[in-house]
Protein backbone atom coordinates (compact mmCIF):
# COMPACT_ATOMS: atom_id res chain seq x y z
CA UNK A 1 0.00 0.00 0.00
CA UNK A 2 1.35 3.57 -0.63
CA UNK A 3 2.93 4.61 2.87
CA UNK A 4 2.61 8.43 2.65
CA UNK A 5 -0.72 8.46 2.75
CA UNK A 6 -1.87 10.31 5.52
CA UNK A 7 -3.68 7.93 7.93
CA UNK A 8 -6.41 9.97 8.74
CA UNK A 9 -7.65 9.98 5.49
CA UNK A 10 -8.02 6.11 5.30
CA UNK A 11 -10.64 6.31 7.97
CA UNK A 12 -14.71 6.41 6.97
CA UNK A 13 -13.14 4.94 3.37
CA UNK A 14 -15.00 1.58 2.66
CA UNK A 15 -12.98 -1.55 2.30
CA UNK A 16 -13.39 -4.78 -0.11
CA UNK A 17 -12.14 -8.09 0.01
CA UNK A 18 -10.60 -9.92 -2.69
CA UNK A 19 -13.44 -10.52 -4.40
CA UNK A 20 -14.90 -7.32 -4.09
CA UNK A 21 -17.28 -7.84 -1.72
CA UNK A 22 -18.06 -5.76 0.68
CA UNK A 23 -16.13 -6.19 4.49
CA UNK A 24 -17.10 -2.51 6.40
CA UNK A 25 -15.65 1.08 7.13
CA UNK A 26 -12.33 1.63 8.48
CA UNK A 27 -12.61 2.71 12.15
CA UNK A 28 -9.17 3.30 13.09
CA UNK A 29 -5.49 2.56 12.00
CA UNK A 30 -2.81 1.55 13.60
CA UNK A 31 0.92 2.68 13.14
CA UNK A 32 4.13 0.97 13.80
CA UNK A 33 5.54 1.53 16.93
CA UNK A 34 8.74 1.86 14.77
CA UNK A 35 8.71 3.77 11.96
CA UNK A 36 5.57 5.44 12.07
CA UNK A 37 3.84 4.07 8.66
CA UNK A 38 0.39 2.77 8.57
CA UNK A 39 0.24 -1.07 9.39
CA UNK A 40 -2.91 -2.24 10.16
CA UNK A 41 -6.66 -0.63 9.73
CA UNK A 42 -9.98 -1.22 11.97
CA UNK A 43 -12.81 -2.55 9.98
CA UNK A 44 -16.41 -2.15 11.27
CA UNK A 45 -17.40 -5.13 9.50
CA UNK A 46 -21.11 -4.48 10.50
CA UNK A 47 -23.70 -2.42 12.35
CA UNK A 48 -23.88 -4.40 15.13
CA UNK A 49 -20.16 -6.03 14.86
CA UNK A 50 -16.94 -5.89 15.75
CA UNK A 51 -14.04 -4.38 14.10
CA UNK A 52 -11.96 -6.64 12.14
CA UNK A 53 -8.23 -5.87 11.97
CA UNK A 54 -6.78 -6.16 8.59
CA UNK A 55 -3.04 -5.65 7.45
CA UNK A 56 -2.34 -2.49 5.09
CA UNK A 57 0.65 -4.21 3.33
CA UNK A 58 -0.28 -5.87 0.85
CA UNK A 59 -3.63 -4.25 0.44
CA UNK A 60 -3.76 -1.52 -2.26
CA UNK A 61 -6.12 1.72 -1.79
CA UNK A 62 -7.66 1.91 -5.46
CA UNK A 63 -10.21 4.71 -6.00
CA UNK A 64 -10.63 5.90 -2.56
CA UNK A 65 -11.60 2.44 -0.80
CA UNK A 66 -9.35 0.11 0.55
CA UNK A 67 -8.65 -3.68 -1.03
CA UNK A 68 -7.68 -6.20 0.83
CA UNK A 69 -6.39 -9.64 -0.91
CA UNK A 70 -8.10 -11.85 1.69
CA UNK A 71 -11.35 -13.33 1.77
CA UNK A 72 -14.60 -11.75 4.02
CA UNK A 73 -14.61 -14.79 6.35
CA UNK A 74 -10.86 -14.87 7.20
CA UNK A 75 -10.71 -11.46 8.24
CA UNK A 76 -14.29 -11.54 10.24
CA UNK A 77 -12.07 -14.33 11.82
CA UNK A 78 -9.32 -11.83 12.60
CA UNK A 79 -8.27 -12.35 16.19
CA UNK A 80 -10.28 -9.90 18.41
CA UNK A 81 -8.30 -7.59 20.48
CA UNK A 82 -10.77 -4.74 20.88
CA UNK A 83 -10.28 -1.13 18.88
CA UNK A 84 -8.57 2.25 20.90
CA UNK A 85 -6.03 0.72 22.41
CA UNK A 86 -2.35 0.02 21.41
CA UNK A 87 -1.43 -3.72 19.69
CA UNK A 88 1.17 -5.38 21.62
CA UNK A 89 3.84 -6.84 19.38
CA UNK A 90 2.15 -10.63 20.68
CA UNK A 91 -0.91 -9.54 19.01
CA UNK A 92 0.28 -8.14 16.17
CA UNK A 93 2.03 -11.42 15.71
CA UNK A 94 -0.87 -13.22 16.11
CA UNK A 95 -2.63 -11.37 13.19
CA UNK A 96 0.26 -11.97 10.81
CA UNK A 97 0.32 -15.61 11.44
CA UNK A 98 -3.93 -15.34 11.13
CA UNK A 99 -3.69 -13.98 7.48
CA UNK A 100 -0.39 -16.54 6.85
CA UNK A 101 2.19 -13.12 6.18
CA UNK A 102 5.68 -13.72 7.06
CA UNK A 103 7.38 -11.65 9.88
CA UNK A 104 10.64 -11.59 9.64
CA UNK A 105 12.85 -12.43 12.98
CA UNK A 106 15.30 -9.87 14.51
CA UNK A 107 18.25 -9.96 12.90
CA UNK A 108 21.17 -12.26 14.65
CA UNK A 109 23.75 -10.62 17.16
CA UNK A 110 27.09 -11.92 15.29
CA UNK A 111 29.36 -13.89 17.81
CA UNK A 112 32.35 -11.57 18.78
CA UNK A 113 35.44 -12.60 20.05
CA UNK A 114 36.01 -9.82 23.02
CA UNK A 115 39.69 -11.57 23.95
CA UNK A 116 40.39 -13.75 26.87
CA UNK A 117 38.47 -14.22 29.89
CA UNK A 118 39.92 -12.12 33.17
CA UNK A 119 42.56 -15.20 34.83
CA UNK A 120 42.71 -17.39 31.70
CA UNK A 121 46.69 -17.95 30.70
CA UNK A 122 47.67 -19.15 27.04
CA UNK A 123 50.47 -21.62 27.21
Amino acid sequence: MQTDIDPRNLIGRKAFDRNGTKIGTIDEVYLDDATGVPEWAAIRTGLFSRDAFVPLEPSELVDDTLHVPFERALIKDAPDFGVGRHLSPEQELQLYHHYGLDVAPPPKVPDRDFGKLAGSEEP
